[in-house]
């Protein structure tokens, strides 16, 4: 009878309804794993290193097989990247050299040439966004100069080294000039062309409140600009490492230009291939320089 009892409770107590009993959502977090553990996210950073680093790893890799194969055949007029890094071993692992002269290593002359560039290429950016906000806030003046720039701008900059040494008669002025009319001409077009796309709110808001002309363009013309100024400033500066290299070769001295040509009077190919190499390596950092200092001061807005 008792044991009866005892199932007829058992099965009763299972046919019961079990009542909801109710869970904080602080006690399941608590048992919740994280979300993003550390192991995890160092796996998303290296995917993200591979993605960036890998392809041109890779291509850079089989352009050098190619290389290799195709200039290890007898008779090839151009030395494989192999020969490349045996004769030009010195070249590459003491930079610093200096023997007088012209004999110094690519510190040196690449020093030589980045600083005519910085004189050359600050007086351009100076010259160039004052013409470019006068073009651009005057329809006189756009009508006047653009079509003379337009005309100028087309000239290779090689072909202003002769009329800059007759000018100056002196080598060190004439690659300047050479370097300031070659990259002045991105600047000033950049510029103007950023200034009028200034919206005509912004002009009406300074009429009304009575800005000087200096107020309007520190406060309106300056930041709506920024971003089309540093757009002209990487394509001068860019164009500006390529025209002293080119004037270099003529003018002679210390710089990377003229080493490449001493170099090929000498016959040392393999240094002029990793001093080709090392002004890409300049010019990509210049180019990525003025883009952050770009990026740093229009906070982050491109132009349009």
């Amino acid at each position: 009878m008792v044991a009866a009892n005892k199932a007829t409770v058992v099965a009763g107590t299972a046919d019961m309804p079990v009542p909801d009993v109710p869970v904080r959502s602080a006690e399941i977090m608590a048992f919740r794993p994280p979300m993003r553990p550390v192991l995890q996210r160092l796996g998303e950073t290296a995917r993200h290193v591979a993605q960036v680093i890998l392809p041109p790893l890779i291509v850079l890799t089989l352009t050098l097989i190619v290389w290799q194969l195709l200039c290890s055949e007898p008779g090839s007029r151009l030395p494989p990247p192999t020969k490349v890094v045996t004769d030009a071993w010195d070249f590459i692992v003491d930079p610093f050299y200096d023997n007088g002269g012209v004999d110094k290593g690519a510190f040196w002359q690449i020093t030589k040439s980045l600083g005519r560039v910085a004189v050359g290429f600050s007086i351009a950016a100076i010259v160039g966004i004052a013409l470019g906000v006068l073009i651009g806030q005057s329809t006189w003046a756009m009508r006047g100069l653009d079509p003379i720039f337009q005309v100028l701008r087309t000239v290779p900059p090689l072909a202003w080294l002769p009329l800059s040494l007759a000018g100056f008669r002196d080598a060190h002025p004439s690659a300047l000039f050479v370097i300031f009319i070659t990259s002045i001409w991105p600047i000033i077009i950049n510029t103007s062309v950023g200034v009028r796309n200034i919206p005509q709110d912004y002009r009406n808001v300074a009429s009304v409140i009575r800005l000087s002309w200096w107020e309007v363009f520190y406060k309106i013309t300056l930041p709506a600009t920024v971003p089309y100024i540093f757009t002209g400033l990487r394509i001068g500066v860019g164009l500006s490492w390529l025209a002293i290299v080119a004037a270099e070769m003529l003018i002679g001295g210390v710089g990377i230009g003229f080493f490449i040509w001493d170099a090929w009077n000498s016959s040392r190919i393999s240094d002029i291939i990793v001093a080709l190499v090392y002004i890409g390596v300049v010019g990509f950092l210049l180019d990525k320089l003025i883009a952050t200092i770009g990026h740093f001061v229009s906070h982050g807005v491109a132009a349009q």
